[in-house]
């Protein structure tokens, strides 16, 4: 099934007329002890800017013999693919339970619904903060009256199939949580296909979906992907022996759901026992904004052409914020084009892209929150630009187009 635009309307208007009756809100504090039938969570000082550097921690009981559901009524995190900076984690259970899901930016996901009574939201700040936070609304349900909402499991055989509750005979039931974990000999991979598969559809898979991970939790990380609609994913191969499968669907529209199949197979023996030539340029994180570095000439040499194949990353983008720290410049450019990706962390969040750079030296070269650039610089190993005095940056101008489209069909 697909939500038509004039559905996605009327939710939000009706979530909006929600947030206007239950306007009479408390201070939100950071983290808490909340029970009831229902009630309201919010980040700390919730609408204006959460605070950076904190972690807070709420835990939700509902009655005995009932289920939480949440539903996010708004959600303004820093965006990243992965949700490494700030976030929201929501978990089954009060203490070592298992996590639902991980969730950053403004694109909220469907109803949460833990598998007990009882719920655990987390929030994450790093130093950078970039929103307003969240708000959600917890609830009290009634577990799904046939049982068969409850599925998953530890798959050890070496081969074998999961489907969705009631396959083939009739849709999935809503407010479903399944988490399949394959385990296989250490020596061994394990490959997944999926042979039907009908997840209600939305284009950022927020309402019902299905995540594989690699290993055996539910870690952005190492998530493989995220799926739905009416299209198989291709098939997946793990990188060790084991994998996760997480089925999640909503309070509302539900679909023919789907089944997989999976199998063991054996690592393949390298060919070689040569290792291969990389041109992959060593990671600087070790490098500090040392007086020796920051003192050196503020000029750049060489051309856009000239640095194009020693650099691991070239993108061109908009300063959005910029922060020092540590005598260094963190900035989050917004993306204009990507001309070479290398290692480089890229969020993205609908059509909008951004990533983070580290200019090592906060005054060389010298940006501008605000100002278009051309940068060209080495990445962290957490993924984040490093640019340094001697990287190629400048400011960019519609002309550079075509110098930069020719540099990036060219071969290094």
């Amino acid at each position: 099934m697909v939500r038509t635009e004039e559905f996605h309307i009327l939710d939000s208007l009706l979530i909006y007329k929600d947030l206007l009756e239950d306007l009479a809100w408390p201070t939100f504090a950071c983290g808490g002890v909340v029970s009831g039938e229902s009630g309201f969570i919010g980040s700390e000082g919730f609408p204006g800017v959460y605070p950076p550097n904190s972690k807070c921690t709420w835990k939700i009981t509902v009655p005995e013999g009932k289920v939480v559901v949440l539903s996010f009524r708004y959600l303004d995190l820093e965006s990243d693919n992965l949700c490494r900076y700030d976030f929201v984690d929501i978990y089954n259970g009060h203490a070592n339970g298992q996590r639902i899901g991980r969730f950053c930016g403004t694109v909220k996901p469907g109803a949460l619904v833990s598998n007990s009574n009882k719920m655990l939201v987390q929030m994450t700040s790093d130093a950078n903060t970039a929103g307003s936070g969240f708000i959600a609304k917890f609830s009290a349900a009634e577990p799904h009256e046939r049982g068969d909402q409850y599925c998953g499991g530890r798959l050890e055989k070496p081969s074998g199939s999961f489907q969705t509750p009631n396959w083939p005979e009739r849709d999935y039931p809503a407010g479903v949580t399944c988490s399949w974990h394959i385990v296989a000999p250490k020596n061994q991979l394990i490959e997944l296909k999926f042979e039907k598969f009908d997840v209600e559809r939305d284009n950022y898979c927020r309402y019902d979906y299905v995540a594989v991970f690699n290993g055996g939790e539910i870690n952005d990380a190492k998530r493989i992907g995220k799926y739905c609609g009416d299209s198989p994913p291709g098939p997946i191969l793990s990188e060790k022996n084991e994998l996760l499968i997480q089925f999640l669907s909503d309070l509302s529209l539900t679909a023919d759901g789907f089944i997989g199949h999976y199998k063991f197979r054996p690592k393949k023996l390298p060919t070689t026992t040569v290792p291969p030539t990389t041109t992959t340029t060593p990671s600087t994180s070790s490098l500090k904004p040392t007086v020796a570095l920051c003192q050196q000439k503020c000029k750049r040499s060489g051309t856009l052409e000239s640095n194009y194949c020693s650099s691991n990353f070239v993108i061109t983008g908009t300063v959005i914020t910029a922060i020092t720290r540590a005598g260094s410049l963190h900035a989050t450019i917004s993306i204009i084009n990507v001309y070479k990706e290398g290692n480089l962390a890229i969020q993205q969040a609908g059509k909008s892209m951004s990533a983070k750079i580290v200019v090592v030296c906060k005054q060389c070269p010298l940006i501008r929150r605000g100002l278009n650039y051309i940068i060209m610089g080495q990445v962290e190993e957490d993924g984040r630009g490093k640019v340094l005095p001697n990287s190629f940056v400048m400011s960019f101008k519609t002309k550079n187009q075509k110098i930069l489209n020719a540099l990036k069909n060219r071969t290094c």
